[in-house]
């Protein structure tokens, strides 16, 4: 990532290249996004020169001087589309409404985030960007009224995944405060140096690079166009039903990614910060709602599938499971999402919850069912086991839903993967103390007014 330079709020006599950041720059190099079939098409605003932005969004009133918490939040996308600069996550009503400084950021994302090319540099880039973004708010945020030493990090989908890496990292656990997860998908386990590297070599075929050549060299040369054209046909090429993991994202063992999630949760890298959680009901329906090979699924093809990824009798089990929570009327393509729900997003969320707590830290966690037509309930903590009952928060806890999924995942799983070894899954550990509740946040942090807004622009490598 380049050097981050910014026009802030007064002028700073140390600072050169003074740019306009009345608007957010544009996105990194990108095909579309599969969330525009439900969020609405985008007309393609990537340019590759001046993509790598910051943007900042604070109340009118930071001007007080009083130092505010800050939000960094990561879009998500797959690892493959998506742009902090979106109208998807503007964040000037929310820096308005709880008083707070919000930073969302863009980072590399398909071939040019995450090609596994590790003898030329290439390696997890988007989520050295991502850490780059880190270093800069810890120096620059105070001078747009963020507390550099209450910062929260956040994001939604490959935005939880890539903010649970951050915050799990040495290199910059040390910068992050609190976590904020939605709809992470913790069932994906990273991505294995050995099929990164299979993977990147599928690509220069696809690019018709020889072995032996330049790389660096060959790739700098090509236009960005080509470089996406592959990735679509290696995507293409790679796909399978079920199957949400896109042909490369954050692989493990390569910078920001140093060990396991478990191995990292084990050793305690996110003790004494507070986690939030959750999952939305139907997050699988992205990845799969406008897939034929899905839309038209049997009941004997999504047990099929289901198979091939953890096993017949699990297969059947939790698929029965789904049924029952459903209505009558619910389709095979119906249970067969709200299945890869919970292996993709949901059980892996409860798993990470679950650790933490279990290391005596503030957990809340989002409590949600697959029922349709429920409406959604609060966020309710969850606690260490055998925590006393008086740990709880003294807000009422809302009463559970007429038919409530379980809590507690029978049999957390990967969407895409065999289930996990006993070698990666955390060791079990007692309870080492109970979460502190923390105090409900005061009702006068409610102004409407809109925020103002920030944009920083750096350059691409």
């Amino acid at each position: 990532m380049g050097e981050l330079r910014f026009a802030p709020p007064q002028s700073h006599p140390g600072w050169t290249d003074v740019r306009d950041a009345a608007q957010a720059g544009p996105s990194v190099p990108q095909a579309a996004s599969r969330l525009e079939r439900v969020q609405g098409q985008r007309v393609p605003d990537w340019n590759e020169d001046g993509s790598l932005t910051v943007n900042v969004f604070t109340p009118r009133r930071v001007l007080d001087r009083a130092a505010r918490p800050v939000l960094v939040w990561w879009h998500g996308g797959g690892f493959t589309s998506g742009s902090g600069g979106w109208d998807w996550y503007d964040g000037a009503r929310l820096a308005a409404l709880g008083d707070i400084v919000v930073v969302t950021a863009n980072y590399r994302v398909g071939p040019l985030g995450y090609l596994y090319l590790p003898e030329i540099g290439a390696a997890n880039l988007g989520a050295q960007d991502q850490a780059a973004v880190l270093r800069w708010v810890q120096d620059n945020i105070a001078s747009f009224g963020g507390d550099p030493r209450t910062v929260t990090v956040g994001g939604q989908s490959a935005g939880a995944y890539s903010s649970l890496m951050l915050a799990l990292d040495p290199a910059t656990n040390g910068s992050v405060t609190r976590v904020l997860l939605q709809s992470g998908p913790f069932g994906l386990d990273p991505q294995d140096p050995h099929l990164a590297a299979r993977n990147a070599d599928a690509y220069l075929r696809l690019l018709d690079i020889p072995d032996g050549a330049d790389t660096a060299k060959a790739l700098r040369a090509l236009p960005v166009e080509r470089l996406l054209d592959a990735y679509g046909r290696l995507s293409a090429r790679l796909a399978a039903p079920g199957d949400a993991a896109p042909p490369m994202y954050p692989v493990l063992g390569a910078p920001g990614m140093p060990r396991t999630r478990q191995q990292a949760l084990a050793d305690g890298a996110l003790e004494g910060k507070p986690l939030l959680i959750g999952t939305t009901r139907d997050e699988a329906t992205a990845f799969f709602a406008f897939d034929p090979r899905i839309q038209n699924i049997s009941t004997a093809g999504a047990l099929d599938v289901l198979t091939a990824q953890i096993g017949r009798q699990t297969a059947q089990d939790v698929y029965q499971q789904h049924a029952a929570r459903l209505d009558e009327q619910a389709t095979p393509a119906e249970i067969f999402t709200a299945v890869q729900t919970d292996g993709l997003f949901r059980d892996g969320s409860l798993e990470v919850a679950d650790h933490h707590a279990a290391g005596g830290n503030t957990t809340y966690v989002y409590r949600f069912d697959h029922a349709p037509r429920r409406t959604r309930t609060p966020w309710v903590p969850r606690t260490a086991p055998n925590c006393p009952s008086s740990s709880a928060p003294s807000t009422p806890t809302p009463a559970a839903p007429s038919s409530p999924g379980p809590v507690t995942p029978s049999a957390p799983w990967a969407a895409n993967s065999r289930p996990p070894s006993p070698s990666s899954s955390p060791p079990e550990r007692p309870a080492t103390g109970c979460p502190t509740p923390r105090p409900p946040r005061p009702a006068s942090a409610t102004s409407a007014e809109r925020g103002d807004r920030h944009t920083g622009r750096s350059t691409l490598l």
